[in-house]
């Protein structure tokens, strides 16, 4: 089971922190990944971490702006979200799969958590 909390209502050049908390699996077996959706458009990727923290994976619309870690010992992924921006605004979902599901896309993932709704205003 995942969960996904944090968001909220910032405005543009704000900061937000994402938490996915895990339960129920072996934490340090699935890489994680952060979606989002927007209204009216597809769930894009966003960023990934595989299951040691060793490789993190960013979107180019988020590159240098956000930044994925995670603590296996707490069974959390965070996503750190800064300079955020209006289009940054839409519903975050985490999601979890064994492997090297980084890359793969939403297909990629078996498990999801429900979304958090992040929102930036201008």
């Amino acid at each position: 089971q995942l969960q996904a909390f944090g968001g909220g209502s910032v405005q543009a050049g704000g900061s937000l922190r994402l938490s996915c908390a895990a339960s129920g699996f072996t934490f340090d077996d699935y890489a994680i990944g952060w979606f989002r959706q927007a209204p009216g458009k597809e769930r894009e990727g966003v960023s990934c971490i595989d299951s040691s923290g060793d490789s993190t994976y960013y979107a180019d619309s988020v590159k240098g702006r956000f930044t994925i870690s995670r603590d296996n010992a707490k069974n959390t992924v965070y996503l750190q979200m800064n300079s955020l921006k209006p289009e940054d605004t839409a519903v975050y979902y985490c999601a979890a799969d064994l492997g090297d599901p980084c890359g793969l896309g939403p297909l990629g993932f078996s498990s999801w958590g429900q979304g958090t709704l992040v929102t930036v205003s201008s």
